[in-house]
């Protein structure tokens, strides 16, 4: 005779939140979750804390944020015990930052490293995520939090041939941690972007010979780097709560002054006086020289040609000056800062090839052939950016209700649709950290992040608080926020350049401007309001049975 017991599947592993991603957001984001009681697992990939600033190790990777401004600001007493180094700190220091951060909040308990999340799937049935790691794992949690980023998905591109290369070959994305050694050694650049550009005259010092292949010419301004005086510092530190203040009520996170004068009100000579001072300070305050830069193609036109103007000076072999004059409207492509870019085109060393006059046929075992001739190589690099603002989240599979996959929804037309960047409409209880329609990429980070943090925090607060159980964006709501994105970014000339701002340097990816222009400021007090006025544009549910019971 057998004895039958009645037997129930041990329960899959339980949290209130997981988030996906070790940097700047998922730390804070980890911290703030902990700090209302809740329990919350962080997923992370690499080996540390970091995000970006863990995978990108390319030479002379460095912020274009002035390191003062670039800090978390929840806390003073972290602001006051952390000292920088430099005015733009580069990707080691910024790392030893977020090594310093998570030991002093203690938060590498609940963080999982060398996991990568490869599914987040709703349950309709349980009302709850259930997440799959890379790993086997399948874990539940009532939140699922995005803090993957805006550039964290490497962009490399499909060449004919890269497989029969016979050296190395790397992504400035997903850089080794061990040197690279490029002494005695014939190195190629493809990409002349914020990581070639910060790379190239870096590797050049290094290199036998080094070949830049370049197809858009870059505007680039100097950073005018330096070690940061003990008085500066203290100075900071001591304006932390009216800086905090001006940041976050700023356009761009910045404290920045921003000029109400238009560029064209003034004359030539007085123009040229405030450029050159701007070029002399250097960092990323042209931008704000003038009122009107970046919505009059008049006014842009003064500053693109003094940087063009500034190139020519520079480069001393004409041919190659004008192959590295741009043509678009200055910062509708991500501004960019330099320390002797141009100048290294001056090395005799130094071979620029512009691929749109001499396109790339083919990676092969020796190098790079284009259409007018080959170049022997022994290291290839890739400074071709990423697939940003939605690829990292599309490269999770993620499925909301009734088995709706994200990448379906983000495939259905050119502009991407979200609520304030921050949820989706058949997706409860799914937040993105700085996602697609909001500041983002186009300010100061980690102003942005904290500021999402702290409202996702906060929302899940009046969840619990009112007894709800979900949260869902509204697609109305969604509908008039992206309309509201778009029309805002279509009164500017971002959309007038085809940059990663727009998509356009993925193939076959849907053209769009998926980031909020108006301004961080300006954002927060939206963001602000529709949670005063019980969360707008949300629909929240209590149990299955009752329904939805407050859409707003």
């Amino acid at each position: 005779m057998t004895t039958q017991h009645n037997t129930k599947p041990n329960p899959l592993p339980a949290f209130d939140a997981v988030i996906v991603g070790a940097g700047f957001s998922g730390l804070y984001m980890l911290h703030k979750l902990r700090e209302a009681g809740l329990s919350a697992c962080v997923y992370e990939a690499g080996d540390g804390v970091g995000g970006v600033w863990y995978w990108n190790r390319y030479p002379g990777a460095r912020c274009d944020s002035e390191s003062v401004y670039y800090n978390y600001t929840f806390s003073e007493e972290l602001y006051q015990e952390w000292t920088w180094s430099s005015r733009y700190p580069g990707q080691p220091e910024i790392l030893r930052y977020l090594n310093f951060v998570a030991d002093k909040f203690d938060l590498r308990r609940d963080i999982q490293f060398r996991t990568r999340v490869t599914s987040a799937h709703y349950d309709d049935d349980e009302r709850k995520w259930r997440i799959q790691t890379n790993d086997g794992a399948t874990v539940m949690a009532t939140y699922f939090i995005s803090a993957v980023g805006c550039l964290s998905a490497t962009n490399v591109p499909k060449m004919k041939g890269l497989e029969t290369f016979e050296g190395q070959w790397f992504h400035t994305g997903n850089w080794p941690h061990e040197k690279v050694d490029f002494h005695g050694k014939r190195v190629g650049v493809i990409g002349t972007g914020s990581s070639g550009i910060q790379s190239i005259p870096v590797i050049a010092e290094e290199a036998l010979h080094l070949t830049v292949f370049q197809r858009t010419a870059q505007y680039s301004s100097p950073a005018q780097n330096h070690e940061l005086e003990e008085a500066y510092v203290q100075h900071a530190k001591n304006r932390f709560h009216e800086m905090k203040q001006s940041m976050r009520e700023s356009t761009a996170g910045f404290p920045y002054k921003r000029s109400r004068v238009s560029a064209l009100e003034v004359s030539e000579e007085k123009r040229q006086q405030v450029y050159e001072s701007a070029w002399a300070q250097g960092g990323l305050i042209l931008t704000s020289t003038f009122n009107d830069l970046l919505v009059n193609e008049e006014a842009n036109e003064t500053l693109s040609a003094f940087i063009r103007s500034k190139i020519r000076a520079v480069v001393h072999d004409e041919k190659t000056a004008e192959m590295l004059m741009p043509n678009y409207f200055f910062a509708t492509k991500r501004p960019i800062l330099d320390t002797r870019y141009f100048e290294t085109y001056n090395r005799e060393n130094v071979t620029l090839v512009n691929v749109k006059a001499d396109p790339i046929v083919e990676i092969t075992p020796k190098g790079v052939r284009t259409e007018k001739g080959e170049y022997e190589l022994d290291i290839l690099v890739f400074a071709t950016g990423y697939d940003a603002m939605t690829g990292p989240l599309m490269k999770m599979d993620i499925v909301g209700k009734n088995g709706e996959k994200l990448k379906d929804k983000w495939a259905e037309g050119a502009n991407v649709k979200t609520y304030l960047g921050i949820a989706n409409a058949g997706f409860p209880n799914m937040f993105m950290i700085t996602g697609p329609e909001s500041p983002s990429v186009l300010s100061n980070m980690p102003v942005s992040i904290e500021q999402h943090v702290e409202w996702i925090a906060d929302c899940i607060q009046y969840i619990r608080e009112q007894g709800y159980e979900s949260i869902e964006a509204v697609k109305e709501a969604e509908e008039a926020w992206s309309k509201h994105c778009w029309e805002v970014a279509s009164a500017t000339l971002f959309t007038k350049a085809e940059s990663w701002y727009t998509g356009a340097n993925i193939k076959d990816k849907p053209v769009g401007f998926p980031i909020y222009l108006g301004g961080v400021g300006n954002y927060r007090q939206i963001c602000t309001g529709i949670a005063e006025r019980g969360y707008e544009g949300f629909t929240f549910q209590r149990v299955p049975e009752s329904g939805q019971v407050n859409s707003l």
